[in-house]
């Protein structure tokens, strides 16, 4: 029997990988499986952990501006290779960086975005992953495009280095100082939401509230990012404004797609799938299993279980999911692919308590093993069970 697990990381308790072998554990006191692990994450926190622990490789930190201007420590992944580069922008940019009482919408920058890419590029960095979930800013990127060289000016030769406050008073684009090692560069970026540049399902309208923008503010600033998009399409002769992701990450989405080589949007857990080679392990798997710390109906808005499902479903798999939660809405999971679904859970505890690693560990362990006991007694009913295998 093959079992191939692809767990998403229970936030604060378990990495993919460590949720992953636990499941593992569990199942060999149940039968004789070759269980294959793969890490999976949806592009957001957890993501360079799952990819560098799975795949192989190492961490860098680097000291960048965080949103509010003030040096923060980035950390980013670099893979075996030394070509591929793990990022997740809230590293440099991200919303729990700053209290939510000094949250400040029209000063906050993704400099240090550009600055960590920059500093992965000056070490060999040419093939990217990016995740831009959760962040702090709507600059509209512009802050991640001057720490890479792009030079926004005024009407009377200011520069503006990011944030919103100033992009409606963009004149020149100038990319003469952008680094040259970019053109070598490809970038998958990890992007989950669908909204364009501006509008009513712009990024000020949708997230700028999360990030301090008032209702009053919502026009003025939208106003602003689409004279940012208007002098872009200008000075490249193209639009992606109304690109589904450009609103993501306050903008950070159109910025990719408008400045940068060789970009791709796509869902975070589809990169992270493809990159781990999941599919090949699946098409010759007999079960899947999957999960994540928390399953309810917001599971199927493209998180990593129905992505995986999918997957599995594509080649006719069982699929069961384990999770450290399950609302009474979760069952609406059945219907994208995952046939059932186990909390792992079992017993009455505070959540610091569920939360702590060995708990969580030990929790995954004993829930994999009493459902693949039955799995197996099952299967031997039908002659099918471990010792064929």
């Amino acid at each position: 029997m093959k079992v191939v697990a692809a767990i998403d990381s229970f936030k604060g308790s378990l990495s993919s990988i460590e949720a992953g072998r636990a499941a593992m554990e569990g199942i060999w006191r149940a039968c004789r499986a070759d269980v294959v692990i793969r890490p999976v994450a949806d592009g957001g926190e957890g993501t360079t952990e799952s990819m560098v622990e799975g795949l192989g490789g190492g961490y860098r930190e680097k000291q960048v501006t965080g949103p509010n201007g003030s040096q923060v420590t980035a950390r980013y992944g670099i893979l075996s290779d030394g070509e591929t580069v793990i990022m997740e922008m809230a590293q440099a940019a991200g919303i729990t960086l700053i209290a939510s009482e000094k949250l400040d919408p029209w000063n906050a920058t993704s400099f240090g975005v550009g600055e960590m890419i920059r500093d992965a590029v000056e070490k060999g960095g040419r093939k990217f992953v990016v995740g831009i979930g959760g962040s702090a800013t709507t600059d509209g990127g512009t802050g991640m495009l001057a720490a890479l060289g792009y030079r926004f000016y005024t009407s009377d030769g200011r520069q503006i280095m990011g944030g919103i406050k100033d992009l409606d008073r963009i004149k020149k684009i100038d990319a003469s100082h952008v680094m040259p090692e970019l053109q070598e560069c490809s970038f998958q970026i990890a992007c989950d939401v669908n909204n364009p540049l501006c509008g009513e399902n712009g990024a000020v309208f949708i997230f700028g509230p999360q990030k301090g923008v008032k209702e009053e503010e919502k026009e003025i600033l939208d106003e602003k990012m689409k004279h940012f998009a208007e002098k872009t399409k200008e000075y490249f002769q193209k639009d992606f404004s109304k690109t589904a992701g450009a609103g993501a990450a306050g903008g950070l989405g159109f910025a990719f797609l408008s400045y940068m080589p060789n970009v791709m949007l796509r869902p975070g857990a589809d990169i992270i799938m493809e990159a781990v080679g999941l599919e090949e392990e699946i098409r010759t798997a007999d079960i899947v299993i999957t999960g994540e710390g928390r399953m309810d109906a917001q599971t199927v808005m493209g998180k990593v279980p129905v992505g995986v499902a999918k997957l599995a479903k594509k080649y006719g798999k069982r699929v069961i999911a384990f999770a450290g939660s399950v609302s009474d809405d979760a069952g609406v999971c059945n219907m994208y692919g995952i046939d059932a679904i186990f909390p792992v859970i079992r017993g009455i505890s505070t959540l610091e308590e569920a939360l702590r690693p060995e708990r969580a560990k030990r929790n995954m362990e004993l829930t994999a093993e009493q459902v693949f006991r039955l799995i197996c007694s099952e299967d031997r009913i039908c002659g099918t069970g471990p010792e064929n295998f």
